[in-house]
């Protein structure tokens, strides 16, 4: 009770940035700490038991996204070109929430990739382990929704 007591809010926070629904958040943080527990023997300690637990809730609020959106296409992404990641300045004027807003209309293999990198601050080989990519692909979602992203801020700063 102590572990969940602890990390129950910051768990909550996560799955709420994935889901944007209080019931469907605390679904997948009640399966996420049920998981933790059955698991916990799998808990070699390499990380804090915040960072494992928090990889559970992600993977679990992206498989409860995926059920919901059961049409899915597969793509090669062998073929694309990997640029660097770069600047992320916005127009200014620009509020954190229009940015969070913005992130969530993105198409979903760019704002999974988006979020996880910007807003949960995993790196490449994660992400890519998270959701089932390759390293490459991972950096070309996030190029690619980064310039979605800059696009549609850059159409609300100036209104167009």
């Amino acid at each position: 009770m102590q572990l969940y007591r602890q990390y129950c809010d910051g768990m909550f926070c996560v799955a709420m940035r994935f889901l944007k629904n209080a019931d469907d958040a605390e679904d997948v943080l009640q399966d996420s700490f049920i998981k933790a527990f059955q698991r916990i023997g799998q808990f070699k300690g390499d990380v804090t038991f915040g960072a494992w637990l928090k990889r559970i809730v992600v993977n679990g609020s992206i498989d409860f996204l995926k059920s919901k959106h059961q049409r899915t296409v597969e793509l090669n992404e062998n073929y694309l070109q990997v640029a660097e990641e770069g600047d992320w300045s916005v127009e200014e004027g620009i509020s954190i929430e229009q940015v969070k807003e913005t992130i969530d209309e993105l198409p979903q293999k760019y704002r999974y990739v988006v979020q996880l990198f910007l807003v949960e601050g995993y790196d490449h080989s994660e992400i890519a382990g998270i959701l089932g990519v390759t390293e490459t692909a991972s950096r070309t979602r996030l190029l690619r929704g980064k310039a979605q992203l800059k696009d549609r801020l850059k159409d609300l700063a100036y209104g167009t």
